[in-house]
């Protein structure tokens, strides 16, 4: 088994200070909203791996696609000797990466997450399956701990599954300049996006027929219920999905199908909720070739690669840091 190192900036309570901090700023705003990183307890994201394997929804499987069929290509342009991957959860499709970099001399895996545990096991699962890869784990917050990214030149930073689009424009520059600052000239990005479609697949992938999604989206007052000792009756709230042409986004809701009072006891907090009124939970953005372009070169990054699916329904770009 290969060496593995974890490097850890959060402290235990991280995720419970975040949390009340959130829910604080976003239930007393108008209108309400909460941030999407909260639907991924062990339940949400039981979920989440069931919504990926539905017909509806169609990104998991065609950044999949794109990874199988170009992978060997990025790893040729980009010769990185180490990979960091950014939110890397289980790093399943970061495989097909490894697969290909391994080829091109590849010495150094570099995963970052939030979940100390779930970084922990599969830091453990790379380095059993990669033997002679040094892993090199980071506990922390992408929008926050970027300068504390370890690797070798050079490095190539992946950023997949279209977790891009939860941030809003303001949020995309700020993080796209941070990784930027970090990354030195001629190192390179990898990056998920889903493209601007029919808004009809659109929605569809985000309201499916099966009600997963829907089941999803409720998950998070459970969370709310659990970990704030709230009481959220989640019946009480109807999924709602809708695009967003404007801003070129789908925006996931949850809509109040009565008048209620909802007690946050851990926060000392009575929310109401009027008939009707909604809670945004997640947006997701998506994206055009001259977008993303135009992004990245504001941040100071060109594109040296734009790969799609053959249905043309998801991109990942690869940019170098210009000089």
């Amino acid at each position: 088994m290969s060496d593995i190192a974890v490097d850890v900036y959060l402290s235990q309570d991280h995720m419970a200070q975040s949390l009340r901090a959130d829910v604080l700023d976003g239930l007393l705003a108008m209108p309400k909203t909460l941030p999407p990183k909260w639907f991924y307890d062990a339940r949400g994201s039981e979920l989440f791996e069931r919504i990926t394997e539905l017909p509806e929804y169609y990104p998991t499987r065609s950044e999949r696609r794109i990874l199988a069929d170009h992978s060997p290509e990025i790893a040729e342009l980009t010769r990185a000797v180490s990979l960091v991957e950014l939110g890397s959860g289980s790093s399943e499709k970061t495989r097909l990466l490894l697969d290909a970099l391994c080829t091109t001399g590849l010495r150094q895996f570099v995963p970052m997450d939030v979940s100390a545990t779930a970084l922990r096991e599969a830091a453990a699962a790379i380095a059993r399956d990669y033997p002679g890869l040094a892993v090199h784990g980071v506990v922390g917050d992408f929008t926050e701990h970027l300068d504390r990214l370890p690797g070798q030149r050079p490095r190539l930073a992946a950023f997949l599954g279209g977790t891009i689009g939860n941030l809003v424009p303001s949020e995309r520059a700020k993080f796209l300049s941070a990784l930027r600052s970090v990354l030195y000239e001629g190192e390179w990005l990898l990056l998920g996006t889903d493209l601007v479609k029919n808004p009809e697949v659109l929605v569809r992938a985000y309201d499916d027929s099966a009600g997963v999604t829907a089941e999803f989206n409720k998950n998070v007052l459970a969370v709310l219920n659990r970990e704030l000792d709230a009481d959220f009756d989640v019946s009480a709230f109807e999924h709602v999905a809708l695009w967003d042409a404007e801003t070129e986004w789908i925006e996931m809701r949850l809509r109040a199908t009565r008048a209620m009072r909802v007690r946050l006891a851990a926060l000392d907090l009575d929310i109401s909720f009027d008939l009707g009124e909604e809670l945004r939970t997640e947006v997701s953005a998506k994206f055009t070739r001259p977008g993303v372009t135009a992004e990245l070169a504001a941040a100071g990054f060109e594109l040296t690669g734009w790969f799609t699916d053959p249905a043309g329904r998801f991109a990942v770009t690869l940019a170098r840091a210009a000089g």
